[in-house]
């Protein structure tokens, strides 16, 4: 699908049409809150560096987002939807210009009740996990980067994180349970998604309808420790991790074998980093610390053990984990990139230990235990030095064709970067009725055709 890129007549009438709604038409501004993380890849840096939107509206509530995407209906110009914009892959960035739509301030905890909560899509991750503790609760899940991502964000542009070795990523059945959603049209109608139905928006990068609000499932609000245990070998270290993912008695929250040198950059924490040596960054509850502890001995040297911290000047343990492995190197070395994998469950440990070694110039292993289809594994994001774009999908091929997937964080399109190379077929039908003129987000969705000009 190809669209204009908007003019300033419709972008003037538009605004016209959004009344009191606040806007930002600055360039400056706008260009810089049209990025995200992109710049991890070398290829997506180049390929969106100047994307942007023309303008920003700012909701303060559903309705002004309802005026918003009858606006942009009328006049035809693409909205993308804007969290923390912490992604990785431009899911953020607009590709054809038009209205960046900030859904921070849609940030309401509607309720919580025991096990569940329902919550505006903007809701800062960090102050709703407090808000929550404060009555015993917490997110089963959150991404590395939950002190400054949204609610929306995760659900709309993430797959799991922190918490998904105990419950698995976003799209496990019970993992979100209910998503408000605006569809883009002349006039708007407000969609309930319920079970199942809520994965049509669940990573789809604002494509599939505007999401206002989230149902999330809960879990008991543990006091955490941050932990750190060193080892000789990264082998002896995966399966340490393997053993307390196993452990279905062992309340955890993350377990990330990360192989050296990668700890030797790891700023706050590199005084518990030895040098040569791979670690095992966990985080246990306290009552399950000494179990764990028991896991470990005798493989491993525990060099870290405190309460998790998340208050302004502190660095938790999961800020070095998941996508923030990746940057701890990239603050060193912009050379760099990375991976998405998923190993298979049956073979992890050998699967593992096979792709690095065929590639140990090139290749640094980081690891991170989930559970996947109610079986331990590992999901990996592993540190690329990086030469060029044929030599990386050379490694991308030698993982897939040893029954490892990939999710491609180098592409911007749903298809490509799934691990199935395709768009769930729901989520292609639910855009045909939530944006039948293909403005949400376009050109995300490569295999989306519109239903109306």
């Amino acid at each position: 699908m190809t669209l204009a890129v908007p003019s300033p007549a419709p972008l003037a009438a538009l605004i016209a049409d959004l009344g009191d709604i606040p806007v930002i038409t600055e360039e400056k501004v706008v260009r810089k809150r049209s990025r995200d993380f992109f710049w991890y890849s070398p290829i997506l840096n180049e390929e969106l560096a100047k994307k942007s939107a023309d303008i920003i509206a700012l909701p303060r509530n559903e309705a002004d987002v309802i005026a918003i995407a009858s606006a942009c209906a009328k006049h035809r110009i693409p909205l993308t939807p804007r969290g923390g914009a912490t992604g990785n892959y431009g899911q953020a960035v607009p590709i054809h210009g038009g209205v960046l739509l900030d859904m921070n301030a849609l940030d309401t905890l509607e309720w919580v009740r025991p096990g569940a909560c329902r919550v505006g899509a903007g809701a800062n991750m960090g102050k709703l996990d407090t808000e929550l503790r404060a009555q015993g609760w917490e997110l089963r899940m959150h991404p590395s980067t939950k002190r400054t991502a949204t609610i929306g964000g995760f659900v709309a542009g993430g797959s799991g994180g922190v918490g998904s070795v105990m419950y698995g990523g976003l799209r496990e059945p019970g993992n979100i349970l209910a998503a408000r959603v605006i569809t883009v049209e002349e006039t708007p109608v407000v969609i309930e998604l319920r079970g199942d139905a809520a994965q049509k928006v669940n990573r789809a990068y604002g494509t599939t309808g505007i999401i206002t609000a989230l149902e999330m499932p809960l879990a008991p609000a543990y006091p955490w420790l941050d932990v750190i245990v060193a080892f000789d070998d990264f082998k002896t270290c995966l399966e340490a991790g393997r053993d307390v993912a196993r452990a279905d008695g062992v309340i955890k929250k993350l377990l990330t074998p990360i192989a050296s040198p990668l700890p030797e950059y790891f700023g706050q924490l590199r005084q518990f980093c030895p040098d040569g040596k791979a670690i095992l960054a966990a985080m246990v509850s306290e009552a399950s610390f000494e179990t764990f502890a028991d896991l470990v001995a005798g493989r491993g040297i525990i060099t870290l053990k405190t309460p998790t911290r998340e208050e302004a000047g502190a660095v938790p343990l999961y800020e070095y984990a998941w996508n923030h492995t990746t940057l701890q190197m990239l603050k060193v070395d912009r050379s760099v990139t990375y991976l998405q994998c998923l190993y298979p469950f049956d073979r992890l440990i050998e699967s593992i230990l096979e792709t690095a070694a065929l590639f140990p110039d090139e290749l640094i292993p980081h690891c991170e235990f989930i559970r996947f289809g109610g079986n331990v594994t590992c999901s990996a994001l592993p540190v690329i030095r990086y030469t060029t774009k044929e030599r990386l999908y050379e490694i991308i091929d030698a993982h897939e064709a040893r029954g490892v997937f990939i999710a491609n964080p180098h592409v911007i399109t749903l298809e490509e970067g799934s691990r199935h190379k395709r768009a769930d077929a729901d989520q292609i039908g639910f855009k045909a009725i939530v944006d039948p003129h293909g403005l949400l987000n376009p050109g995300k969705m490569r295999t989306y055709v519109p239903v109306t000009p």
